[in-house]
């Protein structure tokens, strides 16, 4: 019988300032609501926010980690991992950005063969800059969800990476529109003809919340509030996950 893996879902952008990790972390509830083990990898290496959103304070990072694996002394990932709730793990991004360039890509695909057989679910937050170590990352996910903002830099961008994907074969990528940002430069219509594609899940501007910094003190993931726990927004990111995990 085949040992189960985890799914992996990487989220990225092809602009900075789009909502990515808040989408991740908004994932991250929703999954956790449906008890699968989630672990997020903060990948956005120079600007990680996972964990300070979170309050989640570490002494082993994912440079850490990698320094162990080139000196020898990795014993376990659990090393490495700090809980948020009892369905959701954190590694987090470097805290001392000077050592980003201390990771060789090979290292991504060592640390995430060490989660793949203790989760259900590997939730990956990148940046938006195309390098070796999003590549290695591109390349291990099942899924990697595209999180555009209504700009027209972010499209001609995004039209770019659709042509690579279709150059290549492959279908593997998803594209939500986040117009909870208040930008509405575009219609709907505009956008489908500027991509060529249709976006199925669009980001209400009802996820937008005017006190967010209440829940980011308190380090909240808002799709495990109750009051966001319904609302339109949480209801299309589950959507989006149910078609993900079939």
């Amino acid at each position: 019988m085949a040992i189960k893996q985890a799914k992996i879902i990487t989220v990225t952008s092809v602009k900075g300032g789009s909502g990515k990790s808040t989408t991740v972390l908004n994932i991250a509830g929703i999954l956790s609501e449906k008890n699968l083990k989630t672990v997020i990898v903060d990948m956005d290496l120079y600007s990680g926010m996972i964990s300070a959103a979170l309050n989640i304070e570490s002494d082993n990072d994912i440079y850490t980690m990698v320094d162990d694996l080139g000196g020898s002394r990795f014993k376990q990932i659990e090393n490495y991992v700090k809980p948020y709730n009892e369905n959701i793990d954190i590694i987090s991004a470097p805290k001392d950005p000077r050592n980003v360039l201390k990771i060789h890509p090979s290292y991504i695909d060592i640390i995430i063969n060490r989660l793949r057989y203790k989760y259900d679910v590997i939730l990956i937050d990148t940046n938006h800059i195309i390098d070796q170590i999003n590549l290695v990352t591109f390349d291990l996910s099942d899924k990697i969800i595209y999180v555009l903002p209504n700009d027209l830099m972010a499209f001609k961008n995004m039209k770019t990476m659709i042509s690579i994907y279709q150059d290549m074969g492959l279908d593997k990528y998803i594209v939500v529109l986040n117009d909870s940002l208040g930008y509405d430069y575009f219609s709907h219509y505009d956008i489908k003809s500027i991509l060529g594609i249709e976006i199925k899940y669009v980001l209400p501007k009802s996820l937008y919340v005017k006190n967010i910094q209440k829940y980011v003190t308190n380090g909240k993931i808002l799709t495990l509030e109750k009051n966001f726990m319904h609302s339109k927004g949480t209801l299309i990111l589950k959507e989006l996950v149910e078609d993900i995990l079939k």
